[in-house]
């Protein structure tokens, strides 16, 4: 007895209509039978659809279905990557040869379903890894602000010597180290300005020579002093001292 595929084919679509009551849309139903139903994520909301996954499946009937292939495409997609369109239809048609000879409309949407599920969350993975990334690099930045460059013993010393040429530090201090190496008396032929004496600093200030006043006590025991050899060999001598003797 050979099958009937129309009335296979109109129970069929008499039970999906009450399974995606609402939901199915029946575009032609006379000499073939053609109709849309709608899959999403969990997550999609119409009024916010870059949250999920979504499209509509588009079947036709061939005329020899179920033993036949029904013909798959896919409508309307949203927030499909370039390749879901393709991955996706190759998906249906594995499942296709495995429900060959049965009424398999609702098991191909399940799968499609399944399909989509799986996708986005791999999205929402990527997205949270993604963000981790991105709050890593973010602290490593941060970090890197109050950690500055490394320093090693060749670097420190590199930026000692540019510093202390920049500010003047190197010069000074050769200055200062020939100072130390000039005698009393280089410094003294060195510098005009020691020659000058306090009288005529005093002069400048607009003081006479009279208004000088000078302690003459410490001059009173000068002639007593002995200027012998022995004296200035002696280095407890101490001026004055010789009238206890």
């Amino acid at each position: 007895m050979s099958r009937n595929y129309q009335e296979d084919q109109n129970n069929e679509i008499e039970a999906l209509d009450s399974i995606y009551c609402g939901e199915m849309e029946i575009l032609e139903s006379q000499s073939v039978h053609k109709f849309r139903i709608p899959i999403a994520t969990e997550e999609f909301d119409k009024d916010q659809e870059e949250n999920g996954l979504a499209c509509k499946l588009l079947f036709t009937y061939t005329p020899t279905y179920p033993d036949e292939a029904p013909l798959v495409e896919i409508d309307e997609p949203v927030n499909f990557a370039e390749d879901f369109e393709e991955r996706l239809l190759q998906h249906i048609k594995k499942s296709i040869e495995e429900y060959l000879g049965m009424e398999m409309i609702f098991s191909l949407v399940s799968t499609a379903q399944e399909w989509l599920n799986e996708r986005w969350d791999d999205h929402k993975k990527a997205q949270e890894e993604e963000r981790e990334r991105n709050l890593l690099a973010a602290e490593e930045a941060e970090r890197k602000k109050f950690e500055g460059t490394r320093v090693t013993v060749e670097s420190f010393m590199k930026w000692k010597m540019i510093f202390e040429e920049t500010t003047g530090i190197t010069a000074k201090r050769e200055k200062i180290n020939e100072n130390k190496k000039l005698t009393g008396r280089e410094l003294f032929m060195q510098d005009n300005t020691l020659n000058e004496s306090d009288l005529k600093y005093l002069l400048e200030a607009g003081d006479s020579i009279e208004s000088v006043k000078i302690d003459e006590s410490l001059f009173q025991a000068i002639g007593d002093i002995d200027f012998d050899d022995e004296d200035e060999e002696d280095e407890d001598w101490v001026p004055g001292n010789d009238d206890d003797d």
